[in-house]
């Protein structure tokens, strides 16, 4: 009876080591839902976006496991998965499978090479715990950068960046990632056109988001491509600017020029404003010239009737005096 006890209990803790070995072998599996709450909860989360069939998701979930335990322990991190998300084309345009990082609501994306490689990928989540990426406004875009009297704090890399933006959302992420490559080399930051940022660009004529810049040695270098992914963003910077027009930073406006292109920019993001105040500036043109017509008319009548007055008034004097 004895013996048959210490069966079980060796089988029940069996039972249960295997089952916390299958678990550490495997990633949490989540929600959108989840997903949303928890990034308004913690920290750090990282999170694999991947789908059922995928090889390759095995792959950079494989890696992922290997190296959860130590992001737990070092970053008090979420290490989870979700499956057919419906946010993963917000933060890679590529989609599954795709490794995400979020600090402090920031998201980084961890590009292949490092997401299938345990050593690169343990490596490029620690040193990026922080979100990298600079937020630059018309108060410290100057001081911060050194626009217009050389750069002295080193190269900048900008991206100037609408609210509204659809494109500049899903390129937050990718942004980032930019950030941590050339992280110690390049200061890379980002501006609101819109908000907090508008004086910034009408000085540097950006009229539409995202527009990339480089400020390297005094001169400015405006990325000129199409398409815009980390591999492009990051040639850029290293090779191609050098192919690019060489533009000398502008200086800051006068507070009349900045008003005037203000007034421009206006105009023209506003064509339906642009168009009524043509129709309001025609019709108070008709009005004026209709108005002068008939003042005109008024005149001419008031000097006939004085005219006629007077030639009457002569005709009675000169029979007067006969």
């Amino acid at each position: 009876m004895y013996f048959e006890k210490l069966i079980l209990l060796f089988l029940f803790t069996s039972c249960c080591l295997l089952n916390c070995l299958i678990k550490s072998q495997t990633l949490e599996v989540i929600n959108d839902d989840e997903l949303l709450d928890l990034f308004h909860s913690e920290n750090h989360v990282l999170v694999l976006f991947t789908l059922k069939d995928c090889n390759m998701c095995k792959k950079y979930e494989e890696t992922l496991t290997q190296i959860r335990e130590e992001v737990v322990d070092s970053l008090n991190a979420w290490v989870v998965k979700v499956e057919g998300s419906n946010l993963v084309h917000i933060y890679d345009p590529t989609k599954e499978p795709s490794l995400v990082m979020f600090r402090y609501g920031v998201p980084l994306l961890i590009p292949e090479s490092e997401a299938i490689n345990e050593e690169l990928l343990i490596d490029m989540i620690l040193n990026n715990r922080d979100p990298i990426v600079k937020e630059l406004n018309d108060n410290n875009f100057e001081h911060l950068t050194q626009a217009s009297t050389g750069a002295t704090t080193g190269d900048w890399f900008i991206k100037f960046y609408s609210s509204d933006s659809i494109e500049c959302q899903r390129l937050q992420a990718q942004w980032e990632t930019v950030g941590a490559k050339l992280k110690n080399r390049v200061n890379v930051a980002r501006i609101n056109r819109h908000i907090g940022g508008a004086i910034t660009s009408r000085r540097f004529n950006i009229n539409q988001s995202p527009t990339f810049i480089l400020l390297r040695r005094g001169a400015m270098y405006k990325y000129t491509l199409s398409h815009v992914n980390v591999e492009s963003l990051l040639k850029f910077v290293e090779e191609d600017y050098n192919l690019t027009v060489k533009i000398q930073v502008p200086q800051p406006k006068s507070m009349f020029d900045d008003f005037v292109h203000m007034c421009f920019d206006m105009l023209r993001e506003n064509p339906f404003f642009w168009k009524l105040n043509l129709i309001i500036f025609s019709i108070i043109f008709v009005c004026i010239a209709v108005l002068r017509k008939v003042t005109k008319d008024d005149e001419s009548k008031e000097n006939e009737r004085k005219s006629k007055k007077l030639k009457t008034s002569s005709k009675k004097s000169t029979k007067k005096s006969k």
